[in-house]
C-alpha cells in the first residue's frame, strides 16, 4: 500500500475542490487545474481535507496509481496557491536571452537566434543571465525549463551553456600537452 497515497491533503483557505466521476478540479487564487482519476481510485472531501481512497489493493497497477493521484492533487493545490518556478542560468560569452510577450529570444552561439514560444499558462522573466520560468502547472513549468535547457546543455570542459541555477556540472580536464 502506498505511503504517499494514505496522507490527506489539506486545502488552504480560498481553495476549492470539485470532485467528478473521472476528474478532480482544484480552484484557487492563481487559477484552476484538473487531474484525472484512474479506475478503482476515488477522492473524498471532508471539510477542507481531501482523501484518496483505493478500492482494489490486489492490483499492482492500481496501487501505483494510488500514490500518483495523491501527488498530482497535492501539486495542484500548491500550484493554485503559490505557483511553481524554475530558474535557468546562461553561461558563456555572448549568450543572451530576451523575453518579449509570449516569446523567448535566445542567443546561444549559433548562427541564428533561437526563438521559443511559451505554452498557455507559463511565463518567463529574464534578469541579466537568469531566466525564471513560472506557472501554476508543475509539469508544464518543468517541461518548458527542460526544453530551454536542451537548446544548449552545459558542456563539461568550459561549462558553457544553459543550466539550472542549482545544477552541478562535473568538469572534465582538457587534453594534456
Amino acid at each position: 500500500m502506498s505511503r504517499i497515497g494514505k496522507q490527506p491533503i489539506t486545502l488552504p483557505a480560498g481553495v476549492e475542490a470539485h470532485i467528478a466521476a473521472d476528474e478532480v478540479t482544484i480552484k484557487g487564487s492563481k487559477g484552476e487545474l484538473t487531474s484525472p482519476l484512474f479506475p478503482n481510485i476515488t477522492v473524498e472531501q471532508e471539510g477542507n481535507v481531501l482523501s484518496v481512497l483505493c478500492s482494489d489493493l490486489g492490483s499492482k497497477k492500481t496501487k501505483s496509481f494510488y500514490g500518483l493521484v495523491r501527488a498530482l492533487l497535492a501539486s495542484n493545490v500548491i500550484g493554485v496557491t503559490k505557483g511553481f518556478e524554475k530558474k535557468l542560468e546562461l553561461r558563456g560569452v555572448g549568450y543572451r536571452a530576451q523575453a518579449q510577450g509570449k516569446m523567448l529570444n535566445l542567443s546561444l552561439g549559433f548562427s541564428h537566434p533561437v526563438e521559443y514560444a511559451f505554452p498557455e499558462g507559463v511565463d518567463a522573466v529574464v534578469d541579466k543571465s537568469i531566466i525564471t520560468v513560472s506557472g501554476i502547472d508543475k509539469q508544464k513549468v518543468g517541461q518548458v525549463a527542460a526544453e530551454i535547457r536542451a537548446f544548449r546543455p552545459p558542456e563539461p570542459y568550459k561549462g558553457k551553456g544553459v543550466r539550472y541555477v542549482d545544477e552541478h556540472v562535473a568538469m572534465k580536464e582538457g587534453k594534456k600537452a
